[in-house]
């Protein structure tokens, strides 16, 4: 079986159509003000049709209200809705039932406690993405290139549906699968030659790397 890969903080048509040709499985666009990723809706929805049948639509939220998930639903009509906040087990139900549509919950990871958190999620979330917990400091929740202990992650996989993120690079995403059994991985800054810049040649790398890992069934 191979290796999902979700390519997450997709801006324009190059980065789009170097996803595209590597085989990329999800493309994530982040509706987040703060993010050096963000796009408005009515800029993501031409980005979000191109790929439709070809690649899933990701669309990431920090501690979105219900007005700016209809904007985002209404324009742009994601395949599946990634919640990168603080939200609550029962905001996370709230969600999958307003819309009816696949439901990411990522959590911030930095000890087993955090792991064991995640269960809190399953009954409302479809898949939980695992990713690094921000540095002190940063106001973005994710994508800051850090990885966490993969090892943390030992004896989940066949018990939680999970994406592995954080600090992922063309370099090490095979380790990082070996260690966590992880079937699905999710990058950003390590297919980026600045800050919300996404360079073709690295998503290339990435995918190729990633797509290249033997995992049994």
């Amino acid at each position: 079986m191979s290796v999902r890969v979700k390519i997450c903080g997709i801006k324009d048509e190059a980065a789009l159509f170097a996803a595209v040709e590597s085989r990329a499985d999800l493309l994530g666009f982040v509706f987040y003000p703060k993010s050096p990723r963000f796009l408005t809706p009515e800029a993501a929805a031409p980005l979000a049709t191109y790929i439709r049948g070809v690649a899933a639509s990701v669309a990431l939220v920090v501690d979105a209200d219900d007005a700016t998930l209809d904007e985002i639903m209404a324009i742009v009509n994601p395949d599946m809705l990634q919640l990168h906040g603080q939200e609550t087990p029962s905001r996370v139900r709230e969600v999958r039932r307003r819309y009816a549509k696949p439901v990411m919950k990522a959590i911030a990871v930095a000890s087993p406690a955090d792991v064991e958190g995640a269960a809190e999620y399953l009954d409302g979330a479809d898949l939980i993405l695992f990713d690094a917990k921000p540095p002190k400091g940063t106001v973005l929740p994710g994508g800051n290139g850090v990885p966490f202990d993969w090892r943390l992650l030992a004896g989940v996989s066949g018990k939680i549906p999970f994406m592995l993120s954080g600090g992922l690079t063309a370099d090490n995403v095979a380790e990082a699968v070996r260690l966590t059994g992880a079937r699905a991985v999710d990058v950003s800054s390590g297919v980026e030659s600045s800050p919300g810049v996404k360079d073709p040649e690295l998503i290339h790398r990435f995918l190729s790397a990633a797509k290249g890992i033997n995992q049994a069934v």
